[in-house]
């Protein structure tokens, strides 16, 4: 149930408000049996709770339907359980103006973001929206780390960063007058490859006759401070060390600057204050896996291992990933800086789109243009405000909206953030909150959601409307809901573990299907609940349809809302309603369909009489009793003799200049006045005149038609005739004669192709039998009795052989 629920919710949100048919389909398809459930559908469905409510044959989910839908049928707005969500701002402290304050505040006392704390009580499907206010404040405490990279190959940067402390302390000083200031160093792992481990290398790394200490992971060298000269003082005691690849272990360091926040001789001294976190290195950096190749394969656990401020775990966890860093920066509210030579540049822009509120600075190949590179980048942090916000329980989606400097909006992932505010500018976010469905566990929950890089934070309890006031007032086991057998809240009976039933009358082991079905055939008939509906515990709740102003009713329910006639493909002409598939008509309607109007207004002539008194008027449209009038009123007359055929001569003459009455035209036909018009369209029609008018048609003695209405107005008589004469065409001869021609060309062709078609197939059959006779012949191999040889044979008659 559930997972349905929630489906359905999420489609609500999605179709949205406006649609409010489709919204009464979601409320009605939820099938909910409770008003708990019905409230869980989404924010337009509402519950009735009238016990009188429900009609015969409708199922309890009914009482389930969007608030409107509700009112049409008929249920009292007391009755309407319709619970909504609301707003509480338990803390709304005003954000801090200096302007107002004299003394210097502590940074505890300095608030930035505002209202503090919030209670939202959420129903599904109904975002709750509240505003922030942001006001970066002036003179508000820094807090910086200065965590270098002490390879070997920054030797020359050590000799800039000696007196890094009093310079950019002096430079601070010009932004805020609470500054504190520390540092670290770190090199690699101290395991192979990273390092050599032969006993020599590990006292100094170094070649040659370079001095260098021993390796380490991560030096804590000088906790936070105010005393820029103990910085110098510390950082001129330090000595580049060495290592064997070119990535370097600063991950580790990280991790443990973020973490070691107040644990006592292990801390970096953090105030809850801007965090700043300079990262300086002239190489990249190893990250999650790359343990293994020192046989570390344990995942870096993300806590402070500082003893006597050096990092004693490297050798036994791996760095750590960049998702674990980022978490932990956040969580920590640090600002990173990433000082780094040109080189590296690409690298750690990538970096910087993967942790958030994070700065890029090109470092000189001796920084020394770190003090530069440290404003820039803190500018640039503090100017944008970039809000998040923690985990959101099941269900519940937050969506931001940002009112930035000079009215600028935006929405998306760009409603989080407002970039280039200067110090005392307010901005504003918008923040909607909206929950698809209720937590298992029913309770409350907490989110927060704080500007990255601040430690100010604002906390939001969320409340979550499971259910409707009216359950909290059922009655358990109530004498109506059948003796006891179930709770009575909301207007209908919630059945106890094993019953069934509107009324939870039925037991579902002690009744058997066959006589539940019997009490739901109407006239001891086959159909169960007319196929409309089912049948449950001896009565028929009705089916519910796609759309849900379509309903089946009736105990058997047999009677239904939009089977009725219909007229211009509307149900009851659009005149009417449906019940149990019979019209009831408006008021001045009638017939099966409501089709059949009884208002007489559109059957009034000029004149005032109905239809011109030539016929009744039937449902609106006249009828008119003698066939020979036509027309909206009667009014008519096509084929009447008389005024048509007494005017024709004189119209002919007058518009054509033809006729009988030519000759005699000017003396005869001028006792009407001609208007010419140029199609039939442009004649005066009946319904547009208040005087009497007849349209008349006739034909010329060249068979052409002429059309012309004839009317007496104030005492004038007017022609209006069509100037063009409608006359048969005539035929043409080129077309017709070539078309003779072409058709007696055309057929003696294909006389001819038949012809020589006809021929070739005979001489193809007799050459075929011819070949046929030829296979088959024998011929004699004897002599021929008629052939003489060209060899003639002499005989000597003295020859004796010898």
């Amino acid at each position: 149930m559930d997972l349905r629920l929630l489906l359905i919710a999420s489609l609500s949100v999605v179709l949205g408000g406006s649609w409010a048919q489709q919204e009464g389909s979601i409320c009605t398809k939820a099938s909910a049996q409770s008003c708990g459930e019905c409230i869980q559908v989404a924010e337009t469905c509402g519950w009735c709770s009238d016990e009188n409510f429900l009609t015969v044959g409708q199922s309890k989910s009914a009482r389930c339907d969007d608030l409107e839908s509700l009112k049409k049928r008929k249920c009292a707005a007391n009755k309407i359980e319709n619970p909504r969500g609301s707003i509480a701002v338990n803390k709304d402290k005003p954000v801090t103006n200096r302007k107002d304050v004299a003394e210097k505040l502590k940074p505890e006392d300095i608030t930035q973001i505002q209202p503090q704390k919030l209670t939202l009580t959420l129903r599904s499907g109904e975002p709750q929206t509240f505003q922030l206010k942001f006001k970066r404040a002036e003179d508000y405490p820094i807090d910086l780390y200065y965590l270098m990279d002490l390879s070997f190959s920054m030797r020359d940067d050590l000799e800039n960063v000696k007196n890094l402390g009093t310079d950019l302390m002096e430079e601070m000083r010009k932004i805020t007058s609470d500054f504190r200031i520390g540092f670290g160093s770190f090199v690699e792992k101290t395991v192979m490859p990273y390092i050599s481990t032969t006993p020599a290398r590990l006292l100094n790394p170094c070649t040659g006759n370079e001095n260098c200490t021993s390796p380490f992971s991560y030096k804590n060298v000088l906790k936070l401070t105010e005393d820029g000269d103990e910085f110098n003082k510390l950082v001129s005691q330090q000595q580049i060390s060495g290592n064997l690849d070119s990535p370097e272990g600063g991950f580790d360091a990280i991790m443990q600057v973020a973490v070691c926040e107040w644990l006592a001789l292990k801390d970096i001294g953090w105030r809850n204050v801007t965090r700043l976190l300079v990262f300086s290195t002239d190489a990249g950096f190893h990250f999650a896996g790359d343990g293994k190749l020192g046989g570390i394969v344990l995942p870096n656990d993300g806590r402070c291992h500082l003893e006597n401020n050096m990092y004693t775990m490297s050798h036994y966890y791996d760095y750590p990933s960049i998702a674990h860093l980022v978490q932990k920066l956040s969580d920590h509210n640090i600002q990173t800086i990433f000082a780094v030579t040109e080189e590296f540049q690409p690298v750690y822009k990538e970096l910087k789109n993967l942790i958030p509120k994070s700065a890029v600075g090109t470092l000189s190949s001796n920084s020394s243009n770190v003090i530069k590179l440290i404003l820039d980048a803190y500018n640039s942090l503090s100017s944008e405000v970039i809000l998040e916000n923690s985990k959101l329980p099941e269900g519940v989606s937050i969506t931001y909206q940002s009112i930035c400097k000079n009215g600028v909006e935006s929405s998306g992932d760009n409603g989080r953030k407002c970039s280039n505010i200067s110090i005392g500018d307010e901005v504003f976010f918008k923040i909607s909150i909206e929950s698809q469905k209720c937590p298992s566990h029913g309770k409350s929950e907490i989110i927060k959601i704080k500007p990255l890089g601040f430690t100010e934070e604002v906390e939001v309890v969320l409340n979550f409307i499971c259910d409707c006031q009216c359950a909290a007032e059922g009655q358990p086991k109530s004498k109506k809901c059948s003796g006891g057998n179930g709770t009575f809240e909301c207007g209908a009976c919630k059945c106890n573990e094993g019953r069934i039933g509107l009324s939870c009358e039925c037991s579902k082991d002690e009744v058997r299907t066959e006589d539940l079905d019997a009490n739901c055939r109407k006239d001891n008939g086959t159909d169960i609940c007319s196929n409309s509906g089912d049948c449950v515990c001896g009565i028929c709740e009705c089916k519910k349809r796609e759309n849900p102003a379509e309903v089946y009713s009736g105990k058997y329910c047999e009677c239904d809302n939009f089977n009725c006639d219909r007229s211009n493909n509307k149900l009851c002409g659009g005149h009417g309603r449906c019940e149990c598939r019979k019209c009831i008509c408006d008021a001045n309607y009638t017939g099966s369909a409501c089709d059949c109007s009884l208002d007489t207004s559109t059957c009034l002539a000029k004149n005032g009489q109905i239809c011109n008194g030539r016929g009744t008027c039937d449902c609106g449209i006249c009828k008119c009793t003698n066939p020979k009038f036509q027309g909206p009123t009667c009014e008519t007359c096509p084929t009447c003799p008389g005024v048509c055929t007494e005017h024709k001569d004189c119209v002919q003459c007058r518009a054509f200049d033809a006729g009988p009455k030519k000759e005699t035209c000017e003396q005869e036909c001028s006792y009407f006045n001609l208007i010419k018009v140029s199609d039939r369209d442009k004649l005066p029609q009946p319904t547009d005149q208040s005087y009497p008018l007849t349209h008349c048609k006739e034909r010329d003695a060249n068979d052409c038609w002429f059309y012309y209405t004839y009317a007496i107005r104030n005492d004038t008589k007017e022609v209006y005739v069509v100037e063009n004469l409608e006359c048969p065409a005539g035929p043409d001869i080129i077309p017709i004669v070539a078309g003779v021609v072409a058709g007696i060309v055309l057929i003696g062709l294909a006389l001819l192709l038949i012809w020589k078609l006809l021929m070739i197939i005979h001489d193809r059959r007799e050459f075929a039998k011819f070949e046929k006779e030829k296979m088959n012949a024998k011929w004699d191999t004897g002599e021929n009795p008629i052939y003489k040889s060209a060899v003639t044979t002499v005989v000597n008659p003295k020859y004796e052989g010898k």
